[in-house]
């Protein structure tokens, strides 16, 4: 049983906690506000809030419907679009209609909850932030410039400065952007008993979830699941290494302060891999176990030759993430087995580059990425880390290059050899995403760009583009 505050009322589902919100509020209660469309994540037309208490304090979060299973909003907060609306529009939706930024409307709902979640957890009103969150939402009507101007509005029409985040709901309220019954929520939140998972020998452990529910819907349905609980820190500095809770979420790696410091460019990169509110509930740890050939988070920390902390009943293990994946969509974990923590050595990004090609700029499946760390002193290599997806069937760590760099003066007849030593390594596959040929192509030119972002006073694209 899952008990929960659905926007005003508190309500229990007998439902398989493996039941994504998107059927339990359209099917079975009657919300057809949110919107059934692509069921991947893809298209923001389902989404909600939904809030949770941490630390405290109440946090809400735009996510995908179509991606949230019943059993992770047991003690939570689900708003949905009824729950936003009024007996006039708020602002959001009043700045949507008086911009033209709405024609069939399909989309609308998403775009509101989108905005509200903004509203709701940006520190200041800053509109590359504000289009960022609604960059998860297609629109086949407006052509974007409509919502664009109506976030424009709200970024000047209500100053976040000026609302601290202890504050901020009753602000919301006061300038009606949300109901007057969210000031009664958290009181609301704590008087609930606190959910127990129920303890079964065949559990399925499940946090994020943002491809298990696109891959595996109606399989999930029919199993125990047990709801890993989220990262409330996630991310801290120890004895000289970074340690990365596996629970924590990508944006909290994309907004903690202590990776900013490591990669400064961390903000926009992860900008590409997915939208907002996947990236809300997508983990670290599950994107690892995911063991895509393209996952984004494992080429980034091969490149940082990462360890997982590995748990089971018996006691833990480390394992280099470099030795972790065995085949395709395979890993060493074993039965019983659960990632804990993700472990880097800080020196190691002394020199880090990220770079990612796909179809679409932004949130898209990669056709290759790769990442890259270099230690260096005096003009020389010490140490380098390479890692690149898409030309393997796993998350590959280009070892023989990486061994290559270690000693080498960077200069552009390194960097070439290291390019041709590199495609002795790698064996990708044509497919939907690019021929074999084309991505033997783009990772000769992403190493290349690493080396020219990292070093840009030392090399130069006519020393590499003249062969």
């Amino acid at each position: 049983m899952s008990q929960f505050l659905l926007n005003q009322h508190l309500v229990e589902e007998q439902l398989p906690a493996g039941m994504v919100m998107l059927d339990v509020m359209r099917c079975h209660r009657g919300l057809t506000g949110t919107k059934d469309v692509c069921r991947e994540g893809d298209c923001g037309a389902c989404q909600i809030l939904l809030g949770k208490r941490l630390a405290g304090g109440l946090r809400y979060q735009a996510v995908n419907a179509c991606l949230l299973p019943l059993g992770a909003v047991a003690d939570g907060h689900v708003v949905t679009i009824e729950g936003l609306n009024g007996e006039r529009l708020n602002p959001i939706q009043q700045a949507l209609v008086d911009n033209g930024a709405i024609q069939c409307g399909y989309c609308t709902p998403g775009l509101v909850m989108a905005l509200t979640g903004f509203f709701l957890n940006s520190l200041i009103s800053d509109e590359h932030a504000a289009v960022d969150a609604v960059a998860g939402n297609l629109c086949r009507c407006t052509g974007y410039a409509g919502i664009k101007r109506a976030i424009k509005q709200l970024c000047r029409q209500f100053d976040l400065a000026g609302s601290s985040m202890d504050r901020r709901i009753e602000d919301l309220v006061h300038w009606q952007i949300l109901p007057a019954y969210f000031l009664t929520v958290k009181e609301t939140l704590a008087a609930l008993p606190p959910h127990q998972e129920k303890a079964s020998p065949d559990v399925v452990f499940v946090a994020g979830g943002t491809d298990l529910f696109v891959q595996k819907p109606a399989w999930l349905q029919a199993q125990p699941l047990n709801f890993l609980p989220a990262s409330e820190g996630g991310i801290r500095h120890e004895g000289g290494e970074c340690v990365i809770e596996a629970a924590a979420t990508i944006e909290q790696l994309r907004t903690s302060p202590l990776f900013q410091q490591w990669f400064p460019s961390v903000a926009q990169d992860f900008e590409l891999i997915c939208s907002a509110p996947v990236r809300a509930r997508a983990t670290v740890g599950g994107n690892l176990v995911n063991a895509s050939p393209i996952g984004d988070l494992a080429v980034f920390f091969l490149a940082l030759d990462a360890r997982l902390v590995i748990a089971s009943a018996t006691g833990r293990r480390t394992v280099a993430l470099k030795d972790f994946f065995r085949g395709y969509r395979q890993t060493d974990l074993q039965a019983g087995e659960q990632v804990l923590e993700i472990r880097f050595d800080t020196a190691v990004a002394q020199s880090f580059s990220y770079e990612k090609v796909s179809k679409r700029t932004y949130l898209d499946i990669a056709s290759v990425n790769s990442a890259m760390s270099i230690e260096h002193a005096g003009g020389r290599i010490i140490k380098a880390h390479l890692a690149a997806g898409g030309i393997a069937p796993v998350p590959f760590y280009l070892a023989a290059t990486s061994a290559y760099l270690q000693g080498k003066a960077i200069t552009a007849a390194t960097v070439l050899e290291a390019v041709d030593i590199a495609q002795g390594e790698i064996a990708p596959i044509s497919d939907s995403r690019g021929s074999a040929g084309y991505k033997r192509l783009l990772l000769r030119q992403l190493i290349f760009a690493h080396f020219l972002k990292l070093f840009p006073d030392t090399l130069y694209w006519k020393q590499l583009h003249a062969r």
